[in-house]
C-alpha cells in the first residue's frame, strides 16, 4: 500500500513541477513550503493523538495551487480541488482520499472564505498561513509587489489587511505555536520600515 501511495505522490509531484511556474507567491517554491510544513504539523498532532489521513495531506498540500497554474477563471482554491479530483481519478486513488483531498484543498483559502472541516483541511490551511508569515511572507509579499507594480505604502497596507490576522486564524496548536516568531518578525519589521520612512521625509 504504502509503496503504492508514493508512487502516485511521484507522479503528482511531477506533474506539480510541469505545471507550477516561477510565480514568486504561488509557484513550485511556495507549494514545496507548505507540503514540508504540512508534514511537520501533521507529525506534531500525531504526537498529540490526532489521526490524520497523510495521504490525503500530501496529496492536498502539492495540488492547492493548481488551479493558479492552469489558469482557471474560477477561483484557484476551487479550480485546483477540480483538478486535482480528475488527475487523482486518472491515478487510480479511491474515491474516499479524492473527497478528503478536494475538501482539504477547497476549505485552506484565505480568500474563499470557506472554513475546513477536516483535520487534512486545517493543517493545509494553517501549513499556507504561516509560509505567508515571517522573514518569508515579507520576502513573497514584496517579490509580488514587484510583479504588481505595489510601491511601499500598498504593501504595508497589505501587512494590515490580511498577513498580520493570520496568527489569529490558525486552528492547530503546533500552527500556533509555530506563527508566534513569525509574526513578530513582521511586526518588528514594519516598526523599522515605518522608522525608516519617517525619517526619508521632507523636513520643509
Amino acid at each position: 500500500m504504502r509503496a503504492r501511495e508514493d508512487e502516485v505522490i511521484s507522479r503528482v509531484l511531477d506533474f506539480v513541477r510541469e505545471k507550477l511556474g516561477s510565480d514568486p507567491a504561488h509557484g513550485l517554491e511556495h507549494t514545496l513550503r507548505v507540503y514540508g510544513l504540512a508534514l511537520r504539523i501533521a507529525a506534531e498532532c500525531a504526537e498529540r493523538g490526532v489521526r490524520v489521513n497523510l495521504f490525503a495531506l500530501r496529496l492536498a498540500a502539492l495540488l492547492h495551487d493548481i488551479g493558479r497554474a492552469c489558469g482557471e477563471a474560477e477561483h484557484h482554491a476551487l479550480a485546483s480541488a477540480r483538478i486535482a479530483r480528475q488527475l487523482l481519478a486518472e491515478l487510480g486513488v479511491s474515491g474516499e482520499v479524492i473527497d478528503r483531498v478536494c475538501e482539504a484543498i477547497v476549505g485552506h483559502s484565505f480568500s474563499l472564505g470557506r472554513e475546513p472541516s477536516s483535520v487534512e483541511g486545517k493543517i493545509l490551511s494553517d501549513a499556507d498561513k504561516l509560509d505567508a508569515m515571517g522573514a518569508v511572507g515579507v520576502a513573497r509579499c514584496f517579490m509580488t509587489s514587484g510583479v504588481m507594480g505595489r510601491g511601499l505604502r500598498e504593501s504595508v497596507a497589505h501587512f494590515h489587511e490580511k498577513l498580520l490576522r493570520l496568527k489569529d486564524l490558525l486552528f492547530t496548536e503546533p500552527a500556533r505555536r509555530m506563527a508566534e516568531r513569525r509574526h513578530e518578525f513582521m511586526e518588528e519589521f514594519l516598526r523599522e520600515l515605518s522608522m525608516e520612512l519617517a525619517e526619508s521625509e521632507p523636513t520643509a
